[in-house]
């Protein structure tokens, strides 16, 4: 009986030091930064993620002191066309594989207001990242921040490899004059 006890406790000692052990490092570039890792969005995150970033950007928005954001279905659809589009022409830019222009799209999703600004991304990272990255550049976070926006639409298309391709468009119930776009 104790020949079968130590047999057991040497043999599940390798297991239990294991389980102890610290995790692998991440896998780095060779920039030095940990290589991106698959932001996979299951259907339960689908509902969440729309509204995990109207509430970030306008917990950003009322720190700068503008008005909190809509989120518009309209702009949400023309977002989600965009990011669909970008992915089948495999680049990141504002015009559609038709021509068309962002003030085209928003106008054919039935978007009666005038379009404030399109950010878009193609990337491996969650929302809150892109958002964080957008932020960084100050012609995107022209757009987050613009004091005369009301509504957001925000969408995405992931591709089987993971890879993302994200859009916020934001907008104004009256039309103006000065659009941003920025990537």
């Amino acid at each position: 009986m104790a020949r079968y006890i130590r047999t057991l406790v040497f043999g599940l000692l390798p297991l239990v030091l294991m389980a102890c052990a610290a995790p692998a490092p991440p896998a780095l570039g060779p920039d030095g930064k940990p290589l991106p890792r698959v932001y996979d969005i299951s259907a339960r995150d689908e509902a969440r993620i729309p509204f995990t970033m109207l509430d970030s950007v306008n917990a950003l928005r009322q720190a700068s002191g503008a008005q909190a954001l809509a989120l518009n279905s309209e702009l949400t659809a023309a977002a989600a066309t965009h990011s669909r589009d970008m992915a089948v022409q495999n680049r990141p830019w504002h015009f559609g594989s038709d021509g068309s222009s962002p003030i085209e799209r928003v106008t054919r999703a039935g978007y009666a207001g005038g379009l404030r600004g399109e950010l878009i991304s193609e990337t491996f990272e969650t929302e809150l990242q892109t958002l964080s990255a957008w932020m960084e550049d100050p012609a995107s976070r022209e757009v987050i921040l613009d004091p005369s926006a009301e509504d957001m639409g925000f969408a995405w298309y992931q591709e089987p490899n993971g890879k993302l391709w994200w859009t916020m468009i934001t907008g104004a119930s009256r039309p103006v004059t000065d659009t941003i776009l920025t990537n």
